[in-house]
């Protein structure tokens, strides 16, 4: 294969590289560990993609969902990421042990180019709706001083 055809192919195939994600696009593969060093790998299946970006919006969201149980996202077929991108080493030492603590399960991604593709609202969490084949659907954005069933319907 010639360098121009695999260039063209590549193009068309990872539409959302060029830009943020948005209805009709793939959700790219990624995979990372959870707070408990587990590894999580995205591949379709889930119905929502929860990303959190922003510190103040993230920690609220850590509360608002632990206040909903073990197993609250599990049963709703959600999966919870944070960027940990710009997190320093020694903020995460210190921050691990707290988010252990949480009965969310929660992502922990730390690729800033896996990252770069999802679309996100300063104080808010991107709640990204997905059809069974890893097609996003919707994207949503949920205030997490909100509720947040009315977000993942």
């Amino acid at each position: 294969m010639s360098l121009l055809t695999a260039f063209v192919l590549a193009a068309f195939l990872t539409p959302a590289i060029a830009g943020e994600l948005k209805a009709g696009d793939p959700v790219p593969a990624f995979a990372a560990n959870d707070q408990f060093g587990k590894e999580y790998k995205f591949e379709p299946g889930p119905r929502f993609l929860l990303l959190g970006f922003d510190m103040g919006a993230s920690k609220q969201a850590n509360l608002s969902l632990a206040a909903l149980g073990a197993g609250w996202l599990e049963k709703r077929q959600a999966v919870y990421v944070l960027d940990i991108h710009t997190m320093p080493a020694v903020a995460r030492f210190f921050a691990l042990p707290k988010m252990r603590k949480y009965p969310q399960r929660i992502v922990l991604m730390s690729d800033e180019q896996a990252l770069a593709v999802f679309p996100r609202t300063p104080g808010k969490i991107t709640v990204m709706v997905l059809a069974p084949d890893g097609k996003v659907r919707e994207v949503r954005y949920w205030k997490p001083t909100e509720p947040l069933d009315g977000i993942l319907k």
